[in-house]
């Protein structure tokens, strides 16, 4: 909303200093400051709502150290990430741009899912919370709408072949000079990482079924949409088994989708580092800086110990939009290693549950690889305290992000 004031201050009554508006850098900064400020000074007031409204967390007996103490903690908190991230979005943000649009959706959409979850562990006393196929269909329904829009929207492009080519008139100073500039073009084309010619076109996987393939593109893209925010999201939620171990994670590996954003968006840093350029992403910065600001924010009353848990309604939410932003940026055969922290989450949980059906099958009775699974139970079943597996996950988390960063030069 600010955005469109100044840019009307700016173009049609040329107030001075109102053009900085026009910089998604300046709004990208502005962003993380107001969210932060939203999440760690409105936070409180929030914690305070859900203590007074007796949202706490009911924790299970599963013989971890602290756990009595977190009884009663309040959950919910994920609504403090939420409306940090959407208020300087709405304010800051190009609400036109269709990745703009795409996220806010996103973060609604998951957000409700999260909270109908929360809602029915706190106050129907059901601790499984929403079934697990509702959860399912959601995230389908998600992936339908954000696959359907990413392929068939006509803002949704890449820069064509550099020997597809346009001329286009193009002013510098001294006069108008002609040009010839790569076109724009719709394509289901993303990054693979570490290869030089770093290009998969999902389409080619239906090059068997004639000239007209890449007109059933969707058929392969939009599933893989599904699976992606379906994997990612779980993997988030997953994660959130102690204090600060989402939320960190989460910023390191959502400010390295920034980057990726930002360089894509941008024409000169693409041609320099020889990546896709995708026009229009750029402005997804505007939303990740206040993303990660208020992912740090809420950090401020979610480390050891938690005053506040995010709950479904925050890590469910998180998985989503990760997951979308890979999407967008083309990035998200990265989400491997950028999100390897998600990975091994899931990873334990599926190898632990094979492995005890597997056994209980051959042997007659259940064992277990993993003392505890997710993975970070697992340390602290060993004597691990709470802050010692965080600040060693975060750590990972950065290595992986830096390996990703590298890959856009690695090749």
């Amino acid at each position: 909303m600010l955005y469109y004031l100044f840019e009307y201050l700016h173009k049609q009554l040329d107030v001075p200093g109102t053009g900085v508006f026009q910089y998604i850098t300046f709004r990208s900064g502005m962003a993380v400051i107001l969210s932060l400020l939203i999440s760690t000074v409105f936070g409180r007031k929030i914690i305070d709502f859900l203590r007074k409204q007796q949202i706490g967390e009911t924790v299970r007996d599963l013989g971890l150290e602290g756990q009595v103490q977190k009884a009663g903690t309040p959950t919910m908190g994920g609504l403090i990430i939420i409306i940090a991230t959407l208020i300087p979005v709405l304010l800051l943000a190009k609400l036109d741009n269709v990745y703009v649009m795409l996220l806010i959706v996103t973060t609604l959409w998951m957000g409700t899912i999260g909270f109908i979850d929360d809602y029915i562990k706190i106050f129907k006393k059901d601790k499984e919370g929403l079934k697990g196929k509702f959860k399912v269909i959601g995230q389908v329904g998600l992936g339908l709408i954000v696959g359907y829009v990413l392929y068939f929207h006509p803002d949704v492009t890449v820069r064509a072949d550099d020997n597809v080519k346009t001329t286009t008139e193009v002013v510098v100073e001294g006069g108008d000079v002609i040009t010839e500039m790569p076109v724009n073009e719709k394509s289901t084309a993303t990054t693979i990482p570490f290869f030089k010619d770093n290009e998969l076109d999902y389409a080619e996987v239906l090059s068997w079924a004639g000239d007209n393939y890449k007109d059933f593109a969707w058929l392969i893209f939009i599933p893989i949409v599904i699976f992606i925010i379906t994997a990612v999201s779980n993997g988030a939620n997953l994660t959130d088994g102690i204090d600060g171990l989402a939320a960190g994670t989460s910023a390191i590996a959502v400010l390295v989708l920034g980057i990726f954003a930002f360089v894509s968006g941008n024409i000169i840093f693409s041609n320099y580092l020889n990546i896709m350029y995708i026009p229009n992403s750029g402005e997804m910065t505007v939303y990740i800086a206040a993303f990660v600001g208020a992912l740090v924010g809420f950090l401020w009353y979610n480390t050891y110990p938690a005053s506040v848990f995010m709950g479904d309604t925050g890590s469910l939410t998180i998985g989503g939009i990760i997951a979308v932003l890979a999407i967008a940026v083309r990035k998200e055969l990265l989400i491997p290693i950028l999100c390897g922290v998600f990975l091994a989450e899931n990873l334990s949980v599926v190898i632990q549950v094979a492995y005890f059906k597997y056994t209980r099958k051959k042997f007659g009775e259940g064992r277990r690889i993993f003392l505890m699974a997710p993975l970070h139970h697992h340390y602290q079943k060993k004597g691990y305290h709470e802050s010692k597996i965080v600040t060693r996950f975060w750590i990972v988390a950065i290595m992986l992000a830096i390996f990703s960063v590298v890959s856009l030069k690695l090749r």
